[in-house]
């Protein structure tokens, strides 16, 4: 006998009880006799609604960009419809021809000397301003943001699709990433998309076990936004313990030179003896270090309720990540069977998240392709998203509160920080789940149906080398209770 891999595709109505209740607006679950292919392929049905939940994202918008960004200062938290990127349009000399991290921001715009964005980004919103038709200062403005908006819906695709090919029998999953509420409503306040898009190609490129590849994306991800770079911890605990070290070399070298030569430039040119170009380049380490704690974070939680500045907070936060990176490494080596490498990837994600100084709300778009890719059940995802949706509103709220004098329409203090608690405790829950599931795979609802990893790349099946604890180094076996085999015999063919 030998094993044959079932390569049938996953149709979540048939699976999860949530997702088969929430099929009966469109007509049920999929019977036994549906037949696959058409035009209608996962993949397409999952970009097509991922540009309607974009679009749908965009008319939420609509109160701030008729009024609220430009108007009142308060409008734009009343109607939760903030962006960054209007304002940082005018605030980061956009609308002037200022080039990021080469010229200087005036002192008449703001407190910044340069774009605090890192060099990726920068480059990103540098092409939406020249793709940005000219015209009064609000209406450039308003075309910036539905330039940018136009090229983050590029992103949105992109991270759908990626998600969605990354576990080859389970297409419909990036429906998940897809219908998220906070994805639609964060997805045009910041940048962020760029960084997620870049890190979603180089989960797949792994899975496919391009590996070289992978580690680009990886670097080009983290010259986009800091959170990326933390991919490298997961990678190197599960090429440890599979003992796939030449893997890891190849995607650690290739994430260093993509990440050196997007960088280098900006960071050895210097444009005359007082104005190095360095500093330029160096503003989004120095405003992330020197950054206080801001809204959003475990540690603002803390001051509002001690009293207490939290001055050292950087110190707090890097104990605070190591401890739960070294807890991390532990689970991985001491679990039973090797974790998938989504499972550990979205808990690093995580713990950075909740550790971190600051939480803005479109930091949620990290995670939620993670999540999919982690722990695809309908009820659990459903859950943190309607905690991130309440900390949506919540902070939008307590603004408005905060904004608008002796007025104090809004979300007070002790409102805000329900809200706050929501988020993290959505966040802990999920955290929770997924670490349940490397502890009992039988419980991962990935593995339910014999896979190893599929989105493991060099992973996937392979035999576990280093293992600490209890756990012993095995070989990799389809342990469903009703595996497939085909028995070969004489004669045509064989009986399955």
């Amino acid at each position: 006998m030998r094993s044959v891999r079932d390569d049938r595709m996953v149709r979540p109505t048939q699976e999860d009880e949530v997702a088969a209740a929430g099929s009966e607006l469109i007509g049920g679950p999929a019977g036994r006799r549906a037949l696959p292919g058409g035009w209608r392929t996962p993949v397409r049905v999952v970009v097509l609604v991922m540009i309607g939940m974009f679009a749908l994202g965009m008319v939420q918008k609509v109160p701030c960009y008729d009024h609220g960004w430009f108007f009142g200062a308060t409008t734009q938290y009343t109607h939760a419809c903030y962006s960054d990127i209007p304002h940082l349009f005018t605030g980061r000399g956009f609308d002037q021809g200022l080039i990021p991290y080469l010229d200087e921001i005036p002192r008449s715009m703001g407190d910044m000397d340069y774009l605090e964005y890192p060099v990726l980004t920068g480059a990103f919103m540098e092409v939406a301003a020249l793709l940005t038709p000219g015209g009064g200062a609000q209406h450039r403005a308003q075309l910036y943001w539905f330039v940018n908006s136009g090229m983050l819906l590029v992103c949105a695709v992109v991270i759908a699709f990626c998600v969605s090919r990354t576990h080859r029998r389970r297409p419909w999953d990036g429906l998940l990433v897809a219908l998220a509420p906070a994805f639609a409503l964060t997805a045009t306040i910041n940048w962020d998309l760029f960084a997620v898009a870049l890190t979603s190609v180089a989960l797949l490129a792994w899975s496919r076990g391009r590996t070289g590849t992978a580690g680009v994306f990886i670097g080009l991800a983290a010259a986009a936004k800091l959170y990326p770079v933390l991919l490298l911890w997961p990678l190197f605990l599960l090429c440890w313990r599979a003992g796939r070290w030449r893997e890891f070399r190849t995607a650690l070298s290739s994430a260093v030179v993509a990440w050196l030569v997007v960088n280098v430039p900006l960071m050895l040119v210097v444009d005359g003896p007082t104005a190095p170009i360095r500093a330029g380049w160096a503003k989004f380490y120095t405003f992330s270090h020197d950054r206080p704690v801001d809204y959003g974070s475990l540690w603002l939680l803390v001051s509002q309720r001690t009293g207490d500045p939290m001055d050292d907070v950087n110190t707090y936060a890097v104990v605070l990540m190591v401890l739960g990176s070294l807890a991390i490494g532990a689970l991985c080596l001491y679990a039973p069977r090797r974790p998938r490498l989504a499972q550990l990837v979205f808990l690093e994600i995580a713990l950075f998240v909740v550790t971190n100084k600051v939480y803005s709300p479109q930091y949620v778009l990290w995670l939620i392709p993670l999540a999919v890719l982690a722990r695809p059940r309908w009820r659990d995802f459903l859950i943190w998203q309607t905690c991130e949706v309440l900390y949506f509103l919540g902070i939008w709220s307590h603004l408005a509160y905060t904004g608008d004098g002796d007025k104090h329409q809004g979300l007070p203090q002790d409102g805000y920080q329900l809200a706050l608690v929501l988020h993290l405790l959505g966040t802990l829950y999920l955290c929770a789940l997924v670490v349940r599931d490397v502890l009992r795979p039988d419980r991962d609802v990935i593995r339910r149906d014999g896979s190893d990893d599929p989105s493991g790349g060099p992973f996937d099946r392979a035999p576990d080398i280093r293992v600490l604890g209890r756990a012993r180094p095995r070989e990799w076996q389809d342990e469903r209770p009703e595996t497939l085999r085909v028995q070969w015999g004489s004669g045509s063919g064989g009986t399955v």
